[in-house]
């Protein structure tokens, strides 16, 4: 059994950030800070350690309001607390499709312990290297993490919706 040490390419990996029918924010990556490691042996997933920061504030790149009335700052308390972080503490894997990754999600200053799901989507390979997309999925309570909308659309009977979806593509290489 070769397990296979891969890299995270930070210009290729996404997150996503949303609400009951609406994105409310598109974070590129490649401008926070990214941090990730994986272990692949015969095309499965057989471990994984995540960390990333995020920071709401950064202008550059993709930190979008996409095709929404509502804005990622409209629950965050940026001022305060701008940063997103989440730092893995295990890795589950149940069976060829299905993993999980536990760890320490902190939004607006409040931690909690949430479970994600992680599964390879494409893996590609030719003579001189390889990559792989992982797909990490997961849904946050609003109401855990003190989201709640500063805007009026709460207040003016437009259904939000209690849970947050959080969506991470990441891409990892390695030479062969």
């Amino acid at each position: 059994m070769t397990i296979t040490q891969w890299n995270l390419n930070s210009n290729q990996s996404d997150f996503m950030i949303r609400v009951r029918n609406s994105i409310i924010a598109y974070l590129d990556s490649s401008f926070n800070k990214l941090t990730s490691s994986i272990d692949i042996v015969n095309n499965q997933l057989i471990d994984a350690n995540l960390e990333f920061v995020l920071d709401i504030n950064k202008k550059e790149g993709k930190l979008e309001h996409i095709d929404s009335n509502l804005k990622l700052k409209d629950f965050i308390k940026i001022n305060e607390y701008p940063l997103v972080k989440f730092k893995s503490t295990s890795f589950e894997k149940i069976n060829k499709d299905i993993n999980f990754v536990k760890g320490y999600l902190t939004i607006n200053n409040i931690t909690k312990v949430i479970e994600l799901d992680a599964k390879i989507v494409e893996l590609e390979s030719n003579t001189t290297s390889s990559k792989v997309l992982i797909e990490i999925l997961g849904e946050i309570k609003r109401q855990d993490f003190g989201l709640y909308s500063n805007s009026n659309l709460e207040n003016n009977g437009v259904l939000i919706g209690s849970n947050i979806n959080i969506t991470a593509n990441l891409e990892f290489e390695t030479k062969n």
